[in-house]
């Protein structure tokens, strides 16, 4: 949070914040997110009915129920309201077989001055020989996983290697102007503030 210096303001102020993460999985990051700043409101969406179970019953366990849900809802889909601080995809813009209308409702969640948070891969700029040992990872991984799932429905096909210039491209289409590589340094982890 520290690399988001005015939502970082926010949560330290003690006023209320709440914070969006699409694609959220099991969120543990919710769930880590509301236990450190108790004036946080969390909503989860994703698609896996099982992974949002199992959130829910993490939450019940931590005690964050009152103030972290989750909705067993489509990240793209565009009748979600908002008015988040925060809106957040961590490790899954690359997944989704329509990045684009995912980033397009990240994007109306965070209104007008809502943050927009991606948190992916950190792949090379450019696809290099030989290639780092993490780059051979993320292309070992790719087709076991994340490029097969981001290609259903026709989708985008973008899987795990999912270069910076690509996530511009779908951030531009989306309607969001800047993607900016925030300074926070990471083996396997790029953060991306959108705007």
């Amino acid at each position: 949070m520290p690399a988001l210096s005015d939502v970082q303001a926010k949560l330290a102020s003690g006023e209320a914040v709440r914070v969006a993460e699409v694609g959220c999985g099991e969120d543990e990051a919710a769930l880590i997110l509301a236990a450190a700043y108790p004036n946080a409101e969390v909503d989860g969406y994703d698609v896996d009915e099982a992974s949002i179970e199992a959130a829910r019953a993490a939450a019940v366990q931590r005690g964050l129920d009152d103030r972290v849900r989750f909705e067993l809802r489509d990240a793209g889909d565009p009748t979600i309201i908002g008015g988040y601080d925060l809106v957040m995809a961590i490790e899954m813009v690359h997944d989704v077989p329509d990045p684009v209308a995912v980033l397009r409702t990240m994007r109306t969640l965070a209104g007008e001055d809502g943050a927009v948070l991606v948190v992916d891969e950190r792949t090379e700029d450019s696809f290099t020989v030989p290639a780092s040992e993490m780059e051979r990872f993320f292309y070992t991984f790719s087709p076991l996983h994340c490029l097969a799932v981001s290609m259903q429905d026709g989708g985008a096909g973008t899987g795990t290697v999912m270069r910076a210039g690509t996530l511009r491209e779908y951030a531009a289409s989306a309607g969001l102007a800047a993607v900016d590589v925030l300074d926070v340094e990471h083996p396997q982890f790029r953060l991306y503030r959108l705007s």
